[in-house]
C-alpha cells in the first residue's frame, strides 16, 4: 500500500463525512421540529426504535449515514 492509496482513503473518508454533514444540515433545516417530534413518536420504545432503525437504514443503504444523521437531529 503506498501514500498514495493511504491518501485516497483519506480523502473518500473525508468527503463521505462532509456529504453526511450537509445531508444532517439541509434535512434538519427542511424538517426541522416535525421531523424531531415524528422520531420521537416512533421510537417510543426499543422494539420500535429497533424497526424504525433498522427501516431507515434499509432504504438509505448506509448505517454510518444513520448514525450520522442520529447524532445531528439529538
Amino acid at each position: 500500500m503506498s501514500i498514495f492509496d493511504v491518501l485516497t482513503m483519506l480523502g473518500g473518508l473525508c468527503l463521505f463525512l462532509f456529504g453526511m454533514t450537509l445531508m444532517g444540515q439541509a434535512l434538519e433545516r427542511r424538517a426541522g421540529g416535525r421531523l424531531r417530534s415524528l422520531l420521537g413518536k416512533m421510537t417510543t420504545g426499543r422494539l420500535a426504535g429497533f424497526f424504525t432503525g433498522l427501516g431507515v437504514t434499509a432504504v438509505i443503504q448506509s448505517s454510518s449515514a444513520i448514525c450520522s444523521l442520529a447524532l445531528t437531529c439529538s
